[in-house]
């Protein structure tokens, strides 16, 4: 169970700039909770893979990003959503090396396996939430 421990800021994901100031904006989040160089890595990666998908695919949207608490450790949380055409075919959007575009060539298994948390929500004709979590070691 995650609580948030900071407070949340919403930004907008309208073009490659905001893709940019997200990238920026969790940086800055992951050193001010001290992840490692290396987890900072990966979760900016990971939030810049999602954040070019929520513009590509879902036609923009927004990020949430935070800082969270499970009792023991402190983590950043960025929540992404889009009102695009949702994920027709889950399973395949997950599926290790499937890509249907030119984000980083990560996809979503990409971003998955990059943080330490991960959830996905969509339906088609509704958009899509992703959700990630990086905690501190």
């Amino acid at each position: 169970m995650t609580s948030p421990a900071g407070p949340p800021q919403q930004l907008p994901i309208r073009g490659d700039d905001d893709v940019v100031r997200v990238r920026q904006h969790v940086r800055a989040v992951a050193q001010q909770i001290k992840l490692s160089l290396v987890d900072q890595t990966k979760i900016v990666t990971a939030a810049s893979e999602l954040a070019r998908n929520t513009l590509v695919y879902g036609g923009g949207g927004v990020v949430t990003v935070e800082t969270v608490q499970n009792g023991r450790r402190t983590g950043v949380r960025a929540a992404f959503h889009d009102d695009g055409p949702g994920i027709p075919d889950t399973t395949l959007a997950l599926a290790d090396g499937w890509s249907s575009g030119s984000g980083l060539g990560l996809g979503l298994s990409g971003a998955r396996r990059l943080v330490d948390e991960f959830a996905l929500d969509t339906e088609v004709g509704r958009g899509t939430d992703v959700t990630v979590v990086k905690w501190t070691r």
